[in-house]
């Protein structure tokens, strides 16, 4: 079974769980504060990681690099903002390691070793050779 189909299944009973054991403690009034409250506080870090991820972007850009590293953080911003915005704890959390620099960069860091791995693994596999040597004109 894909991992996303696990996911799109897991999660609602994780967030739903959370919810009522969460209610049943506080009360149901107060969680529903803290779930609006935690949307309210993820959408102004999102705005202002997210100005800084820009910023740093365009500096590289006007430096004539290629901005990956903040190409990666959009996505992973995107995907916490989303989070946030999904009523519960569970994607909170996940939301929230997101937003922060701490976590971007460690799960960017990971997918960059998963990538440069695969990449290994294709390229010791194939049957190409490589041939050092040298390449003139003469005249």
């Amino acid at each position: 079974m894909p991992l996303l189909l696990i996911l799109f299944i897991t999660v609602p009973f994780i967030e739903i769980w959370g919810i009522l054991s969460v209610g049943s403690w506080i009360g149901a009034m107060p969680t529903l504060l803290v779930i609006v409250l935690t949307a309210l506080v993820g959408s102004f870090l999102l705005k202002r990681e997210g100005i800084q991820t820009i910023t740093r972007a365009k500096s590289k850009l006007n430096a004539g690099q290629m901005p990956v590293h903040e190409m990666l953080e959009g996505i992973l911003l995107a995907v916490a903002g989303a989070l946030l915005l999904t009523p519960g704890f569970f994607t909170d959390f996940v939301g929230l390691f997101l937003l922060a620099p701490l976590g971007r960069d460690l799960i960017i860091r990971e997918l960059s070793k998963r990538m440069v791995m695969t990449q290994m693994g294709t390229s010791a596999s194939s049957n190409y050779s490589v041939v050092e040597g040298e390449f003139g004109r003469e005249e």
